[in-house]
């Protein structure tokens, strides 16, 4: 084939490939469902979306979704919460469904929201259909010593206007507890608490716990309530114990400090017994001596003789009168 019987199949397949990157880089069909619906928007608007890293698709169908609930939002506010990693299509349900609850807010403060890190619409929701909380068995002892246990289900309904840097729900659980936990313990017996439940209720919705919290606090409902355990029999008995082993402990001492003063006795009774051997083992060198020196003569020496051996003579008969008596 010649160049000339060429050229209008290659001019067919630019065209076709200038149509296929018109298409791709510009969303006409998207253009034309935007003006379907009757959102005045251009083509170049489109194109700009592009170079500015804007998927369009994520502007136009909320900003026609927005267009036909009635409200006035411009693609330069949605752009520019798309452009700051907001939610756009959940914005603009949230601003739809507070239309239509008769809920006062701005499109500022709903993308506040939605940046902040909170789901927007389940906040809207929220504040048109309140949502139940419910705590675990949250424990307490009243003043006799009985531990109470209330399970309760809080009320809360969303506070828009406190959404951003309002508190959680954890921190709504953690204040009624605090809240159940003072009112049983402030509660003479366990018994007046099993009578009227509703006093906790009361007492703990009284206290304005969802002070700087994204919630307000509708009810405070006692869903169930249960005894525990003895505490207070439990602590007596523990201190009982451990007064026993303080006792045990002091008398274990006492014992091992007489212990050690008798061994110290019997080593002092030793001790005096060997100065008496010792004392005893000097009388024949002192006898010795006097007579060698003359101050005691042979008869004298006799005489002593004769008295030691009749003290132990008087010695073995008590000892043996002694020993007669214990065998009767």
């Amino acid at each position: 084939m010649t160049l000339q019987e060429l050229m209008p199949l290659i001019i067919v397949g630019i065209i076709i490939i200038a149509l296929a990157v018109l298409f791709t880089f510009i969303p006409v069909m998207l253009w034309i469902s935007a003006l379907a619906a009757g959102v005045k928007i251009s083509i170049f608007s489109l194109v700009g979306m592009r170079l500015r890293r804007v998927t369009p698709a994520r502007v136009i169908n909320p900003l026609i979704k927005a267009h036909k609930a009635g409200l006035d939002i411009d693609t330069n506010q949605l752009e520019s919460h798309y452009l700051a990693g907001g939610n756009v299509d959940r914005v603009v349900n949230a601003l739809i469904a507070a239309h239509r609850a008769n809920i006062e807010l701005s499109f500022e403060r709903c993308a506040a929201i939605d940046l902040a890190g909170r789901d927007v619409l389940e906040a809207v929701q929220m504040s048109v259909n309140p949502k139940v909380i419910e705590t675990p068995f949250i424990a307490g002892v009243a003043m006799d010593g009985i531990e109470v246990k209330a399970k309760a289900r809080i009320t809360v309904r969303a506070n828009i206007d406190r959404l951003v840097g309002g508190a959680g729900e954890d921190t709504i659980i953690a204040r009624v507890g605090e809240g159940i936990v003072s009112t049983i313990g402030s509660s003479e017996s366990h018994s007046k608490v099993l009578e009227n439940p509703d006093l906790i209720s009361k007492n703990v919705l009284g206290k304005g716990l969802d002070s700087g919290t994204a919630f307000e606090i509708l009810s405070i409902d006692i869903a169930d309530i249960d005894i525990g355990k003895n505490i207070g029999a439990i602590l007596q008995t523990d201190q009982a114990e451990a007064d026993k082993n303080i006792a045990q402990a002091k008398a274990e001492e006492r014992r091992a400090m007489a212990i050690a003063q008798e061994q110290e006795m019997r080593a002092r009774v030793q001790e005096m017994q060997a100065k008496v051997v010792e004392a005893e083992a000097e009388v024949p060198q002192a006898l010795a001596e006097a007579l060698r020196s003359g101050k005691m003569g042979v008869m004298d020496y006799m005489n002593y003789q004769n008295i030691d051996a009749d003290t132990d003579m008087r010695k073995t008969l008590g000892t043996t009168g002694d020993t007669d008596d214990e065998d009767k």
